[in-house]
């Protein structure tokens, strides 16, 4: 897996050329144990380095700089641009102990999200996660984020995370999360950053609760049945299989 630097100035790839080194270092440890235990076989070709701006005007209209096109990821390493786009989340609510917590954001929080997009290369789901659709995406998002915490941050910091995300999923999901988890689709990613991110909060709450809970911290139990409801011909929505309209 190549590193490719997109960036306009030769000063943006020495301010960022420290913290992309340690981001891929890091992430080979993880890539490490996707493959041993997680079905990842084949890498995408490239993770592209580059800012917010270009990310997300020039490679795409996504508006986070986090990214899987086909078989190339996209990543801003602007850990500013980061603690801002989480900080917009907020919509202006005054919430200190969550500022705070965005205000530091850190590169192992940045790393959750790089390793995110290389857990979408898994062979373990069962659609390719670029497709438009609206029957699973949450259960691969979902476990995206849990996979990536779970085996990036330490028990300390993946209870925080995952207590900030279900303070805020109280706090905006009357106004954002009335639909069905199973409309989370490509439709999504065109309303507000908060309206984008209460789908992957309620989609990380849901896998949490399924693998924590429901299946005794048993991930391979978790992903059994996901291929059972695939191989049975998807009779009902993924949500009712799994007896998590609820969330």
């Amino acid at each position: 897996m190549k590193n490719i630097f997109a960036f306009e100035q030769k000063e943006d790839f020495e301010r960022f050329q420290g913290i992309v080194e340690r981001l891929s270092d890091k992430l080979t440890a993880y890539e490490k144990i996707l493959r041993e235990n997680y079905d990842l076989c084949d890498l995408p070709k490239a993770i592209v380095w580059t800012t917010n701006e270009i990310a997300t005007s020039v490679f795409s209209n996504v508006p986070i700089p986090a990214y899987t096109n086909k078989d190339i990821i996209y990543l801003s390493p602007e850990l500013s641009v980061w603690r801002n786009i989480f900080l917009e989340q907020l919509e202006g609510h005054e919430l200190p102990h969550i500022i705070e917590y965005y205000e530091s954001f850190s590169e192992d929080q940045l790393l959750c999200i790089l390793a995110h997009e290389l857990t979408h290369h898994s062979d373990l789901f069962l659609d390719e996660f670029e497709e438009e659709r609206e029957d699973s995406i949450w259960f691969e998002e979902g476990m995206c984020d849990y996979l990536s915490r779970k085996l990036v941050l330490d028990d300390k910091e993946f209870k925080k995370i995952t207590s900030v995300e279900e303070e805020l999923l109280e706090l905006f999901k009357e106004k954002y999360g009335q639909h069905s988890l199973d409309k989370f689709g490509s439709a999504s990613y065109q309303g507000t950053m908060t309206s984008i991110m209460v789908n992957y909060w309620r989609s990380f709450s849901a896998i949490t609760f399924l693998v924590e809970k429901r299946y005794d911290n048993d991930i391979k139990a978790v992903f059994d049945e996901y291929h059972k409801w695939n191989k049975e011909g998807r009779k009902v929505p993924l949500t009712t299989f799994f007896d998590l309209e609820g969330y």
